[in-house]
Formats: structure tokens, C-alpha cells, sequence
């Protein structure tokens, strides 16, 4: 499924920012980077934040503000995406000192073979919104306190914009893990995204996980590459790991929720 060109960083980048193109409506370039809107989804932070894209020079925390308090004025969050590691990992301490968030994402490319499937988790395509309690219970132990609607109503129209195939394991009809893979929706796909996966709290430890991401890659078949991001700093890398994704580019996100 792995793609051929030389520099998968690039490749890794050209995907994020072609799904951002294609559902914000604002692009707009800044000295450092580009800002990306969509005023269709204001609550969807994905497609609402400051990209920094270059590390060329230190930029002092007070213009990166500013920068982000005027592109994304209005907004409930303020968002700032670092493509270089370098350019952000210094900036952290000081921005989550003052009440934002930090965070290392990883991008990994499906490269390796998958583990035979296992017989004893059967994993069904389910229309999107049979999984939506576990949407919900994913955003809750993410997220505490945050009420969820206007976000979950964008997420399903991005979603399904984006040809957003859900995979579930049931239990008496109903779902207890699933994972989403999107595309471009665009005819024949470069790329394809494993763009959640997700186990009830009582049914983890079980390798559910594992069997709803294998028939996530393998729905991707068709794709070029496939695509997973995970925290850096937590246990899901590791799973992906085993699943044959590889690790090739690493962001910085710092987040103020207001």
C-alpha cells in the first residue's frame, strides 16, 4: 500500500493539507505559514487553526498570539499547528503555563503486513451513526466537560463528505468498537486515513482494537497510502506499530479552549 516517492514527510504533509483544502473555504497565507477556516464548521478544530510550516527562525510566542487571536477570532478554541518539532517543542512549556494545551502528533504510513485476521471478532461496515454512542463516549474521556453537539454534527458532515467508511464489532446490536476510514472523495484515491479507532472502557485488553483497524487498512486496499495519526505520547502508537504503520513525520499542536 506504501507509495513510492522518496520523501514520505512530504507525502504525509500533502495529504493533511489536501484534506484541510477541501473542506475549509478560508486558506489564507501568512509570513510563517497559512491559515486554514472553515466558517461552515467553526467548532471543528481540525479545519480551523494557525499553521506554522516553516522553522527558518525563532517566532516569539507574543506574535504567534496575535497571529492566531486574529485569524481565528470568534472562535471558542485557538489552535496552532507546528509542521516542524523544532519550531514548536521550545514554545510548549511557556504556552501550557499559560493554560494551553500541548500536544506531539505522529503520522504513520501503513508499510508492513497485517496479523491474520482473527476469528473470534467479526467486524461489519455499520452506517455511520450506529457508532455514534461510542463517538460520544470517545469525546467525553477526551475531552470532560465539553458539550459535544455542534461538533459531532460538522464531524458527520466532514465525515461523510469525505466518503467515511465505519467498521464496527457488535455485540447484541450494538456496537462496542469501531474504527473510520476516509478518503478524499475524489473518484479513484490517492490516499486513504484511519481517521478514529475506538473500544468501549469494558471491552479493551480483548484485541478489538486491533480487529477493527486491520479491516479499516484493508478497506484501503485500493489506496496509495494509508494513513494513521496517533499522540506521541500515548499507548496507540505502539498498537499501530504492530499493525505495520511506520512512523514518519511528527507535528506539534498547542490548544487554548476558551
Amino acid at each position: 500500500m506504501a507509495g513510492t516517492e522518496a520523501d514520505p514527510i512530504e507525502r504525509a504533509r500533502a495529504w493533511r493539507n489536501g484534506v484541510q483544502a477541501s473542506i475549509c473555504d478560508v486558506i489564507e497565507p501568512w509570513e510563517h505559514g497559512t491559515i486554514v477556516r472553515s466558517t461552515r464548521y467553526p467548532s471543528y478544530y481540525s479545519f480551523n487553526l494557525v499553521r506554522v510550516e516553516d522553522n527558518a527562525e525563532p517566532i516569539a510566542a507574543e506574535r504567534l498570539v496575535a497571529t492566531a487571536d486574529r485569524a481565528l477570532a470568534g472562535l471558542r478554541h485557538t489552535r496552532i499547528t507546528f509542521d516542524h518539532l523544532s519550531a514548536g517543542e521550545p514554545l510548549r512549556a511557556g504556552f501550557e503555563a499559560a493554560g494551553w494545551r500541548g500536544m506531539r502528533l505522529l503520522w504513520l504510513r501503513h508499510e508492513g503486513p497485517l496479523p491474520a485476521p482473527d476469528p473470534t471478532h467479526e467486524v461489519e461496515a455499520v452506517p455511520y451513526d450506529a457508532v455514534e454512542h461510542l463517538r460520544r463516549a470517545w469525546h467525553q474521556e477526551d475531552f470532560p466537560g465539553r458539550d459535544p453537539s455542534d461538533y459531532h454534527r460538522a464531524a458527520r458532515e466532514v465525515a461523510l463528505r469525505r466518503d467515511a467508511v465505519t467498521l464496527a464489532v457488535c455485540e447484541r446490536g450494538a456496537a462496542v468498537a469501531f474504527a473510520q476510514l476516509e478518503g478524499t472523495g475524489a473518484g479513484e484515491r490517492d490516499g486513504a486515513e484511519v481517521s478514529h479507532v475506538y473500544v468501549r472502557a469494558d471491552h479493551r485488553g480483548g484485541g478489538l482494537g486491533t480487529a477493527v483497524t486491520c479491516a479499516a487498512i484493508r478497506a484501503a486496499s485500493g489506496a496509495r497510502d494509508v494513513w494513521i495519526c496517533a499522540d506521541d505520547e500515548d499507548r496507540p502508537k505502539h498498537l499501530y506499530a504492530r499493525l505495520g504503520f511506520r512512523p514518519v513525520w511528527t507535528t506539534m499542536e498547542l490548544e487554548l479552549v476558551l
